[in-house]
């Protein structure tokens, strides 16, 4: 295999950090802006795509793949495809006929910088960009892991991911009597599905044995909760200022959140609950899975 992303011991911040500079950097040689009038589109998705933002997803990505022995430059092409899948679905979340937001990650959002149409058509070239990308032999010399990758992303971002929790998510606007239940499953679509493809992708990408995949799914699981609870909380407690986005539309809207069902105090609790047992599924990995570890208690700690 080749050159790996961090030497052993690298710090969690550090790594979080060179995780967005080479995705930031290979987001930004795939979208050179052409000539022409589609120019126009190719703008609107490096402006949605390059962002500020953690870019936690592609530091999952590369994670994972560490975990494998997976060279850098495959499990970067993984991280990248999330990546804009990711900011595709911002870009659509925040249009009018969605969540209606004028402000992502401390900018205007991309309608509001562009146009409507513009905004839709760049969040349909992101989400083509990314299977273009894991499609690419440089994701992996076996076409039967490209297609498996192909497809898992599919899967998280379909109706039967991220697409189908948008759309209960929206549906739930209309029903704030949903039980912790009900939230819990809209909340493993809409936000989950993408961080378990995130934290599975190294794995498919090493041909890892099923052990191995099931615990790295279970981590998954219990950290996309604990990340949309604190997300929850970040919405009653933090500001426009620390989030870069609007604060405080849940409960403007009714909506029923982790936080609105279990009260502050509680779901911080649960928060944390989440995270013990993230941290426990990878105990398989020993000391080579601690940049995960960090991940987790950052999802709950973190600001922004």
């Amino acid at each position: 295999m080749t050159e790996a992303t961090w030497a052993t011991g690298a710090s969690f911040t550090g790594a979080l950090n060179e995780a967005a500079k080479l995705t930031d950097a290979a987001i930004d040689r795939l979208l050179v802006v052409p000539g022409g009038f589609e120019a126009r589109v190719v703008e609107a998705m490096r402006y949605a795509a390059l962002a500020p933002g953690k870019r936690l997803r592609p530091f999952l990505v590369l994670a994972s793949a560490q975990l494998f022995s997976v060279g850098r430059r495959s499990a970067l092409q993984a991280a990248v495809a999330v990546e804009l899948v990711h900011a595709y679905s911002l870009v659509h979340d925040d249009l009018p006929a969605m969540d209606d937001s004028d402000l992502r990650r401390g900018r205007p959002t991309v309608h509001k910088a562009f146009d409507e149409a513009t905004a839709i058509l760049a969040g349909d070239g992101l989400l083509t960009l990314a299977f273009e990308v894991l499609s690419h032999a440089d994701t992996h010399g076996d076409p039967a892991v490209r297609c498996e990758l192909v497809a898992s992303l599919a899967q998280a971002a379909g109706a039967a991911g991220m697409v189908g929790g948008q759309m209960f998510d929206l549906i739930a606007e209309e029903h704030p009597e949903l039980d912790i239940g009900a939230i819990t499953r809209l909340q493993r679509l809409k936000t989950g599905a993408l961080i378990a493809f995130s934290c599975e992708a190294g794995a498919v990408l090493g041909k890892a044995p099923a052990d191995l995949r099931m615990a790295l799914r279970g981590y998954a699981h219990d950290l996309g909760l604990a990340f949309q609870i604190a997300d929850d909380l970040l919405d009653v407690h933090g500001s426009a200022g620390e989030t870069g986005k609007p604060v405080g539309r849940d409960a403007a809207a009714g909506k029923a959140t982790f936080v609105s069902i279990l009260g502050a105090d509680r779901a911080q609790s649960q928060a944390a609950l989440l995270v013990r047992q993230a941290v426990a599924h990878l105990d398989l990995f020993k000391e080579r899975a601690d940049l995960l570890r960090d991940a987790a208690h950052f999802v709950v700690d973190r600001r922004t």
